[in-house]
């Protein structure tokens, strides 16, 4: 069995609940991850807070080559979760480690606005979404047809709503 992961758009959540982020309004990566092993995508989801029927935002899984954003929040080891199998080795610490590097042009969450990279040829499209602010989305990948993310690249969550709403989003992958 794969080793396999799972990481939210926020703070391993322990005496208190997970903490919705702001989409702004402007593309804004939520959530990136930051591979030194491969790893395949095989779920992700997100939600969102609004309390009124408002133009839907696009919502998009992209592997941006070896482009990051800068992010506000980088992850801490706690925050990959082992997901399936207690045998998973944990992640290791630092921009080096394993399965995903972690630091805020690494793994980690966007709070507030970031600093898009300058993406160019090859991105790669996982899935696109508009989705309600009112509204959550998932998508599990078929078995065998996950989307696939090489070391080395990066894999952004990003949003990009009219008006500013709460989200969580999340992915699960496993090192391919």
């Amino acid at each position: 069995m794969a080793a396999s992961y799972l990481v939210y758009n926020s703070a391993d959540a322990t005496t208190s609940s997970a903490v919705k982020q702001p989409t702004g309004t402007s593309i804004r990566t939520m959530l990136q991850l930051a591979p030194n092993v491969p790893i395949k995508v095989f779920e992700w989801g997100c939600s969102f807070d609004g309390i009124s029927a408002a133009t839907p935002g696009q919502v998009e899984l992209i592997d941006t080559g070896t482009v990051p954003a800068t992010v506000t929040t980088a992850f801490g080891v706690n925050d990959v979760q082992t997901f399936v199998s207690t045998e998973t080795p944990a992640n290791t610490s630092g921009t080096a480690g394993t399965p995903l590097g972690l630091g805020t042009t690494y793994s980690g969450f966007s709070t507030a606005a970031t600093t898009e990279g300058s993406y160019t040829a090859p991105t790669r499209m996982g899935d696109l979404q508009l989705v309600a602010p009112t509204s959550q989305y998932l998508k599990q990948m078929p078995l065998g047809r996950e989307f696939w993310v090489p070391a080395g690249h990066f894999l952004h969550v990003r949003a990009n709503f009219g008006t500013s709403v709460n989200m969580y989003c999340y992915v699960l992958f496993e090192t391919a």
